[in-house]
């Protein structure tokens, strides 16, 4: 909260004040005079540098959720609108006897409390996530505290994967309907929905698709248009004759929301009787079956848009049924993504 706020103040209000041999800046803090003494002229980029790390050393002050806000709010240009929204999510679920606590007076008994409390009705994960959220906004306002939280144990990641029965049964029943039969194409291909559905003809040159961005939900929950996530999430992938031409004859790639893909998904599964899976399990399958052919981690995370191995190995890669990868009739869709690759 102080580094945001001096920041602006120091713009406004510095001077730096020449003395016998050496330079004085001053500056009251909450009541409070500091000086910092230079032997040299010092720039303006020094003085808000050293008036910084002196504002650090300020105890903390306001409750949680002001300091939180703060935290949010100097991070909405850097980071994913749906990480924004995350966060103010989480903020709005923490306890209110939590938030309005002085930031100062928050122990780790505190903390821990609010996560037991959190983990009786949410999954490991999901309290995870709300713990790295609070412990963010102390290491800002209060980066000498030392948090230690014992957190609920992980669970493996059991979700129902589709088959390559369940696949193919899906693209058969949307092979005279483009609006679905595009983008589960694009879903088998390593796609997320967010970037299918963020996709233009643009992007497409000759069988080379280009993925360069994101369809998200901002804080007042509209869909906007963003970059990808990380750097390794923009990439190009090669994509068949058959599915350029499908396109092409369409008009568009997807004119719906994530939301919409997956709505029609989970509808063409109860119709056809196959297990419900979420379009990210398209993404799993992908993973498995390049894993599966042999293709080298290298090249499934650069096809995928992985920024490490450890979500990719850990998340996505499951083992395909033995009997189902035997027919092997993905080789066109999945495998040309990344042409040469095995």
């Amino acid at each position: 909260l102080y580094s945001f706020s001096l920041k602006r103040r120091c713009l406004k209000t510095m001077k730096i004040e020449k003395r016998k041999g050496s330079y004085r800046v001053q500056k009251m803090i909450d009541g409070k005079r500091y000086s910092i003494t230079y032997d040299h002229k010092p720039t303006e980029r020094e003085v808000m540098r050293d008036l910084l790390k002196l504002s650090d050393a300020i105890p903390a002050k306001g409750s949680f959720l002001a300091c939180a806000k703060s935290y949010i709010s100097s991070k909405d240009r850097v980071i994913s609108p749906s990480t924004i929204c995350g966060y103010t999510s989480i903020l709005k679920a923490l306890p209110d006897d939590f938030t309005h606590m002085d930031i100062a007076k928050i122990t780790q008994i505190d903390i821990q409390k609010v996560i037991n409390d959190y983990a009786e009705s949410h999954t490991p994960k999901t309290v995870r996530n709300v713990h790295g959220f609070i412990s963010a906004v102390l290491r800002q306002f209060r980066p000498d505290m030392v948090i230690y939280t014992t957190l609920p144990q992980k669970t493996p990641n059991e979700g129902y994967i589709p088959s390559e029965n369940d696949i193919r049964m899906i693209l058969d029943a949307t092979s005279d309907n483009p609006f679905y039969h595009i983008p589960f194409q694009l879903g088998v291909m390593g796609l997320r929905r967010s970037e299918v559905c963020a996709l233009t003809l643009d992007d497409i040159c000759g069988n080379t698709l280009t993925i360069n961005k994101a369809i998200v939900k901002d804080v007042n929950n509209n869909w906007v248009i963003k970059p990808t996530k990380t750097a390794a999430g923009t990439r190009e992938i090669y994509i068949p004759d058959s599915l350029v031409c499908e396109i092409m004859e369409y008009g568009k790639i997807f004119d719906g929301n994530p939301t919409t893909l997956l709505y029609g998904l989970n509808k063409l599964q109860d119709k056809l009787g196959i297990h419900r899976f979420r379009f990210h399990d398209l993404r799993v399958f992908f993973c498995s079956y390049c894993h599966y052919k042999g293709m080298s981690d290298e090249n499934i995370m650069a096809t995928g848009g992985w920024k490490s191995d450890f979500t990719m190995k850990n998340i996505y890669r499951h083992e395909m049924n033995a009997k189902a990868a035997q027919k092997q009739v993905f080789d066109g869709i999945i495998l040309g993504a990344n042409r040469g690759a095995i």
